[in-house]
This record gives structure tokens, sequence and C-alpha cells, in this order.
């Protein structure tokens, strides 16, 4: 799953990117989490014939999809994540998958190793990026929340399938990264009917990101500086630790009888 990433990229860089009209300017982002507002792609209207105007537009939505069928978002699961192999057949997302898939434009994401209870491992946060660096595109879903009393809010969760050779080790979902080349084909909700995009909702190449270990202090929404993405050494079990010495002390016994 996605349950945390980052944008620091600037205005500029998703204009050109994803061909924008205009973006605002906006602060790197290093720890954004659910429930907060975040920039997405979406397709604009159709400018008219011969126009050369942009047809996608960047907006900010509250991380957290809400179906438009929902009485009260107070009381409905949160759903930051989808499931790309089910989505479509899923009542809160089966609209959203025809009429608006949307991009969400990020540097990279985090990941936690969660290992099995009682295996005296410790977790370990992973920073997730692409090896090339720049920006990544998220698979995404949007819907628009209207209240008895007429107000709106727009929200959006990602969208994930199967981790790729890079991921696996630490998580076994991953979300759904599109391609430049793929963009059109992603946001056409008049013309591409899910089946017909159902072919980009793969897992990133193996070599496309790099899993980068980094200290717990991303678990805290409160630490939003990019310190919280320096690279340390992944923690260990005292089980893992113990074998390791144990391997050492028996190398170091087998070299001193070859003399």
């Amino acid at each position: 799953m996605c349950g945390r990433f980052a944008l620091t990229a600037t205005a500029e860089e998703l204009i050109e990117l994803f061909g924008l009209l205009e973006a605002e300017d906006f602060p790197a982002r290093y720890n954004i989490a659910p429930t907060q507002p975040i920039i997405v792609v979406t397709a604009s209207d159709r400018a008219k014939p011969g126009s050369n105007l942009p047809e996608r537009k960047a907006m900010l939505v509250r991380w957290g999809f809400t179906p438009g069928w929902a009485q009260d978002p107070r009381k409905f699961p949160l759903l930051i994540n989808a499931r790309s192999e089910s989505a479509v057949g899923k009542a809160a997302f089966r609209a959203a998958m025809r009429h608006r898939r949307i991009l969400v434009p990020a540097s990279g994401f985090y990941e936690w190793h969660r290992p099995a209870k009682g295996s005296g491992e410790a977790s370990q946060a992973y920073w997730v990026r692409p090896k090339r660096g720049g920006i990544v595109a998220f698979a995404g879903l949007m819907e628009t929340w209207s209240s008895a009393d007429g107000s709106e809010v727009d929200t959006a969760a990602v969208l994930t399938t199967g981790a790729n050779r890079a991921v696996r080790h630490i998580h076994d979902r991953m979300p759904v990264v599109i391609l430049p080349e793929d963009f059109a084909r992603w946001l056409d909700c008049k013309t591409q009917e899910p089946r017909e995009i159902a072919d980009l909702m793969r897992p990133a190449p193996d070599d496309y990101f790099e899993a980068i270990a980094v200290s717990d202090r991303v678990n805290k929404v409160a630490n939003t500086g990019p310190e919280i993405q320096e690279e340390v050494v992944p923690a260990k079990s005292p089980e893992t630790v113990g074998r390791k010495r144990a391997e050492d002390r028996n190398g170091d016994d087998r070299q001193m009888s070859l003399f």
C-alpha cells in the first residue's frame, strides 16, 4: 500500500512534465499523510478545435476517497488506496474508474517492512524513489462528495498493484505508476473504458525504483523536513545479529586453521 509520500518538485517541473497551463507555487513536502491536501492532475475540458491550450489541469484534493453516495464521511472508512485489480468491481470506486481517473505527482513514497509478530525483528521504514530522480505519476481516482448544505469536498485515492522486485522484500503492494507516454490514455475517460487501460495497472519495471532505509522519524506526521529521507543502516533483529556474529567467528576459525 502507499500510506505516505513526498513531492519536492517545483511548479515549473510539474507544468513541463504534465503539460499544464499553470500550477501554483507550493513548498516542498517530505511527509504527505492521509487526509492532507495533495496535488493531482486531471483532464480538463476539451479545448476548441485548433486550440493549443493544454488539456490537463492541476488541483488540490483531500487524500482519502469518499464516494458520492456516502451519507457521512466521518462514519465512512478512510480510503487512501484502491486495489487496481478489483477497483472497477467495487461500489466505492466503480464510477471513478470509469469517469474520474487522475494522476498523483510524487517524488517517491515511503513503505514499511513489518516483520511477523514474535520474530524479534524491528520494523524498518524505506524511502522508495525513482533511480533517475524526477517526478513519478501514481494512478489515482477522484470523487467529489457533496453535503446536504451544498458544500463539496474533492477527494482521491491512489491505486496499488503487486510489488516489483525492488519493493517486494519490503511490502507486497506498491502504487501503480503511469509513464509519461501513457498519461493521455489514462486520463481519457471519454473514450477509454477501464478494460482498455487495464494493461497500465501493472508494477513499475524492476529497475525503476530504489529503496533506501530511513529512520522512524517518518512515522510522525509532525516531522516534515528533508532529514527524514536521510539513509540509515537497516534495523536488524537480535537473532540476525547473533547469527552474523556466529558466522563471523566461524569464518575466522576456518581461516586460522589454514595456516
